[in-house]
């Protein structure tokens, strides 16, 4: 009895010392964090959920490009949806972007339409330029052709600056510091696009769009511009002139790369910046300049700050 009792207490005794490692060293599993679930997941009354990855929001739009294809809430992230796109298919062309963040330019989000410019391969032949477009927050998708073919897009650029009406700007084709550059309207919200012709010039093009649809801009110099050079057209692209930009001697060679014009009271104004290589004041600054004649003729007003141009 005596032996059994001495068994026993050495029993307890190894177990309250191995207890505290057995507590110390098992793994208690941590309650998953719930990831935000597409709508058609909710719809269905799934349980999968999704990653979003990296998110970027413009406007009341936020997108993400993490999976096979594009993600999108109207609702800073909270619920996502689908769009019926190959994430690839955003960045084919000879400029691809980050593969991260849409191409500045290559979208147009408003409270009424959610547009992707996309073509659906890189190749040496001529593609189709398309818009995928959602007119309903992402409910229903219309596929828009802009143009039929084109060649190795590099500049991709639309917008939409009133109802129906939008520009399309496009460059391709590009030889060292040579391109071709095309710029299309549409009065129908994308369903169907006119080329309205452009300059003679085949410098690589910078920026561009349309005020109305008689009323045009191409703007060019990438690659160590000296000075602004900017093409107007007020006959919806039937001639085009260059304009003539007053930038008075104390800012000659400064102002060198002239972004779209946009419509301010009853004139023009313009936002021209310092190009790759400027270093006037930090290289940040740009200059305003007005137009009373619909873009033929600016002259200077004022230096903006970077935050006076977004």
């Amino acid at each position: 009895m005596k032996k059994l009792f001495i068994v026993m207490s050495g029993f307890m005794v190894i177990g309250l010392l191995a207890g505290p490692f057995f507590l110390e060293t098992t793994t208690v599993p941590q309650a998953p964090v719930a990831e935000p679930k597409t709508e058609a997941a909710e719809d269905a009354g799934a349980s999968e959920t999704v990653s979003y990855g990296s998110r970027y929001t413009e406007g009341d739009v936020t997108y993400s490009l993490e999976k096979e294809q594009p993600l999108i809430s109207y609702d800073g992230g909270d619920h996502w949806q689908d769009v019926p796109l190959d994430t690839a298919m955003l960045f084919n062309g000879e400029y691809n972007g980050s593969g991260q963040q849409l191409i500045d330019g290559s979208y147009a989000f408003d409270q009424n339409r959610t547009s992707f410019v996309y073509i659906e391969a890189t190749s040496n032949e001529p593609e189709p330029v398309k818009l995928l477009t959602s007119f309903d927050h992402g409910k229903t998708w219309e596929e828009q052709t802009i143009t039929d073919e084109f060649y190795s897009l590099r500049f991709r650029k639309i917008a939409f600056p009133t109802e129906n009406f939008g520009y399309a700007v496009l460059s391709g084709g590009r030889t060292m510091s040579s391109e071709l550059t095309a710029i299309y309207l549409t009065t129908d919200d994308g369903r169907t696009w006119q080329d309205i012709g452009r300059p003679d010039t085949e410098r690589l093009v910078y920026d561009g769009g349309a005020i109305d649809d008689e009323t045009a801009f191409l703007s060019y110099g990438t690659i160590n511009p000296q000075e602004p050079t900017l093409y107007v057209t007020q006959n919806g692209g039937d001639s085009w002139e260059q304009s003539a930009i007053d930038a008075t001697p104390e800012y000659s060679g400064v102002f060198v790369t002239a972004e779209m014009p946009f419509q301010e009271e009853d004139h023009l104004a313009i936002h021209i910046g310092q190009g790759p290589n400027g270093d006037y004041e930090g290289g940040l600054v740009k200059g305003k300049f007005l137009s009373e004649d619909g873009g033929q003729t600016w002259t200077f007003d004022k230096v903006v700050e970077p935050d006076e141009t977004t």
